[in-house]
């Protein structure tokens, strides 16, 4: 059962009882839902994100104390990428047309904007996978490539989010999952 799913049906007693009776407010409230699951995600992946990049931030400090002054650059690029993908994780919009807003967004989007964040949770998964490969292959010949592929990863987290706006505007095709 995903958060959709137990947001939707935990909702109060009086809430769906003025459902049952005032025109329009169901289908208000199951946007507002959607909404809100769709909020604590991304809260969700912002959160396991930052605890990624302090990791991230402890893999630095060894590479200093080893002597590897010369993955820093790469190193503190990717802490770049991986704060700006937390950031804009974490302020995203929650899905809102307004009553005069020229694009409207559907309850079908709101859901394949939910599917959409939770994909991302894959990128904290890999993101953490490669920090302990790259902090078991320190002093290895491959560590530059170890910390590049973080890298790599946080700046895949950042293009596959700008597919996000897509699915708001509705031109996002259903079933079209991102590049992970």
């Amino acid at each position: 059962m995903t958060l959709l799913d137990r947001i939707k049906q935990n909702m109060f007693g009086l809430e769906k009882g003025i459902s049952e009776v005032l025109p329009g407010y169901k289908g208000y409230k199951q946007k507002e839902l959607r909404r809100e699951a769709d909020k604590l995600l991304r809260e969700t992946i912002a959160s396991r994100m930052r605890t990624v990049k302090t990791q991230l931030d402890s893999l630095q400090q060894e590479l200093i104390e080893a002597g590897r002054y010369d993955l820093l650059d790469e190193a503190g690029s990717t802490v770049t990428q991986l704060q700006t993908f937390i950031d804009r994780v974490r302020t995203a919009s929650y899905g809102y047309g307004g009553l005069f807003d020229a694009v409207r967004v559907k309850e079908d989007d709101l859901d394949r904007l939910y599917e959409f964040d939770a994909t991302l949770l894959d990128y904290v998964e890999r993101t953490e996978a490669a920090i302990g490969s790259a902090r078991e292959g320190l002093a290895g010949e491959d560590a530059k490539s170890r910390i590049l592929l973080i890298r790599d990863l946080a700046r895949e987290a950042n293009a596959t989010f700008d597919q996000r706006r897509e699915i708001i505007s509705g031109s996002y095709e259903a079933g079209n999952t991102p590049s992970l």
